[in-house]
């Protein structure tokens, strides 16, 4: 496999790699890295698995075309997005004509669906806002609720005081929600 011989080289450092030199294979091994997590993606969206493989070498092929175009920075969670974006474009294309019955399910499904695109469009500003923290207040609040820390541990970590600690994740879980409300609106 392509990536065991890579492993030691981190996806930032293969993406500068394809920039500078525009070479497929450094794409080919970032792609092979993420072929688990965008099948998983695929199929939670698509309930189906040969629909979640034809989905995932879509994927790859798109890819393969923007990311020759444009600059990415965090290839891993820019592929989530191409797939989700690409099963949820799926799901609305499937959407065909039936009997009353199966009409109100469907109408029950994409109340559902607009449910989860919110929830993934929300999650989405909450990522972007949390890059726009100051280094405190992300460094704080990314151990407190996505890593799961305790106060006196990432005091520990960080050698900032206890309160040092709780003011920047009080703030900084202020900070985000704002940043969170002016993107939907802006959206």
């Amino acid at each position: 496999m392509l990536s065991e011989k890579y492993s030691h080289i981190s996806d930032k450092e293969l993406l500068e790699h394809f920039y500078a030199d525009s070479n497929n294979e450094w794409l080919g091994i970032l792609l092979e890295r993420y072929t688990f997590l965008l099948l998983g993606v695929c199929m939670k969206y698509l309930k189906s698995e040969e629909e979640a493989k034809d989905a995932v070498q879509q994927i790859f092929l798109k890819a393969i075309t923007e990311l020759g175009k444009y600059k990415v920075d965090y290839i891993k969670s820019w592929l989530y997005m191409v797939a989700k974006n690409h099963c949820l474009m799926k799901l609305r294309d499937k959407h065909i004509i039936v009997s009353a019955d199966e009409q109100r399910d469907l109408t029950a499904q994409e109340s559902d669906k607009q449910s989860i695109i919110e929830k993934e469009a929300t999650l989405t500003y909450l990522e972007m806002a949390l890059e726009e923290l100051n280094q405190e207040q992300k460094t704080c609040v990314t151990l407190f609720y996505l890593q799961k820390r305790s106060y006196q541990e990432i005091a520990d970590h960080t050698g900032y005081s206890l309160l040092q600690v709780k003011s920047h994740i009080q703030n900084g879980k202020r900070n985000l929600k704002m940043l969170v409300e002016k993107k939907m609106k802006q959206a």
